[in-house]
């Protein structure tokens, strides 16, 4: 038997099924004793609004250059002191998949906004999840996705193997996650219980999913990056994949809990997640807030980019990912984007044009991503849960991060803001005037 045969033996379809109806009981035990335990009269909504604040101070704690364990008394609950697995201490190859981040940010930036986010959208109760009780417990879709930044920053974009032992950021953000999703749970079934189809989605922030989000992070960027023009080699992959292992097992993903995700599981478990895409009216919703927030931080003229490279990085996609742009009824991209498009399928017989398209892409992409990671840092870099990235990495993306520079995007941002509007006024009253002179021929 091949190590593929073998890895769809580890993954038969029943392991998808117990998975989906798999929370985390661990947790989950602990959450329900401490609202049973509270006598503050604090429900769940409340209480997850107070985890989230508490996650922002310990995260704030373990950037400190004590490293002590973050004093919460929602992390006093648990074993916060656990260390890493026996199989996750191999500090050379956390190392190596932290660069993987570090040495291609912005491409993985652009990722999460263009791919890994669809990809939750098209997930039914994932996205009704993050439109509904993220939403009522943060207040906006941008404050979530500035968390799922600042997760990626400090798992992964440290180049300091340490960020994922007790005390430091990688790991206190694993910790965060895991309380969060079990309170989670609790919110969903105090507020949506009589409806919410446990059958068919399985528990809120179920295991399947959690395995589904760490596919995210790593198979769906890593194609994604592919269509901008940045292929990893086997042993980034592996070791980007491995490094996400620790952390899921940190974050109790059961599929990490004995060993690491490995290269072999790819397809299997690929295979599992297309059957899941689906639309929906809140993956709709989420989508076009989502674009609407990116398109706010281009510069005039380049308005239409971050729906223009969604289209992109899924028009070849596999196992049915291709369909996600039509899923979540993303708008066609721009006129001169679809020439790309046309140039990059005539590139199959011209490696010489293959080459140039692929130097436009990666321009495009670092732009984008350069685009969204300030829009982050104006938008998010103070408050509970601040954005914010390490000052070597903002210095290789050309990203300030004072209160002056952050002023001046501001200006510049309100200035282009004004313009844009100016234009639009002035094309639907243009578009108006036709119809307004064929109604006086008529008279």
């Amino acid at each position: 038997m091949n190590r593929r045969e073998d890895a769809h033996d580890r993954w038969p379809e029943e392991r998808f099924r117990q998975l989906r109806q798999m929370a985390d009981p661990e947790m989950d035990e602990v959450v329900a004793r401490h609202l049973k335990e509270r006598d503050d009269g604090l429900g769940p909504l409340e209480l997850v609004k107070a985890v989230v604040k508490e996650l922002g101070e310990a995260k704030k704690e373990a950037r400190q250059p004590s490293g002590a364990p973050p004093a919460s008394e929602i992390f006093d609950a648990l074993d916060f002191a656990a260390d890493l697995p026996e199989w996750g201490r191999d500090a050379e190859l956390l190392a190596k998949g932290q660069a993987v981040f570090a040495d291609y940010g912005l491409y993985q930036s652009a990722a999460l906004f263009c791919k890994c986010l669809p990809m939750a959208y098209v997930e039914v109760s994932s996205a009704r999840v993050l439109a509904g009780v993220s939403q009522l417990a943060t207040h906006g879709l941008t404050r979530r996705v500035a968390e799922t930044g600042q997760m990626l920053v400090d798992v992964m974009g440290l180049k300091a193997t340490d960020s994922l032992l007790p005390g430091g950021p990688g790991h206190t953000t694993a910790f965060g996650l895991r309380i969060l999703h079990a309170f989670v749970r609790a919110l969903v079934d105090e507020r949506y219980g009589d409806h919410w189809d446990t059958e068919r989605f399985g528990p809120p922030v179920n295991q399947e999913l959690l395995l589904a989000t760490l596919f995210d992070f790593t198979v769906v960027t890593w194609e994604a990056l592919e269509t901008m023009g940045v292929t990893l080699t086997d042993e980034q992959r592996e070791a980007h994949l491995y490094t996400w292992s620790v952390f899921g097992h940190l974050m109790g993903v059961e599929a990490c809990r004995d060993r690491p995700l490995t290269l072999d599981d790819i397809a299997p478990v690929s295979e599992r997640m297309g059957r899941l895409y689906e639309s929906s009216p809140e993956g709709r919703l989420l989508m076009s807030m989502l674009l609407a927030e990116m398109e706010e931080f281009m510069h005039l003229g380049w308005r239409k980019l971050p729906r223009s490279l969604v289209h992109w990085v899924f028009r070849d996609a596999r196992h049915g990912a291709d369909r996600v742009p039509e899923l979540l009824e993303v708008p066609p991209p721009a006129w001169w984007f679809t020439a790309l498009f046309a140039l990059a399928k005539a590139a199959h017989r011209r490696p010489w044009l293959g080459r140039a398209v692929d130097r436009v892409v990666r321009g495009l992409v670092r732009r984008v991503g350069r685009h969204l990671v300030v829009a982050l840092v104006d938008r998010h870099s103070d408050g509970q849960a601040a954005f914010r990235i390490p000052p070597e990495l903002a210095g290789a993306w050309r990203i300030r991060q004072t209160k002056t520079a952050v002023k001046s995007r501001e200006i510049r941002r309100a200035v282009r803001k004004n313009v844009r509007k100016t234009v639009r006024r002035s094309v639907r009253k243009t578009e108006r005037a036709p119809a307004q002179g064929r109604k006086g021929l008529r008279a």
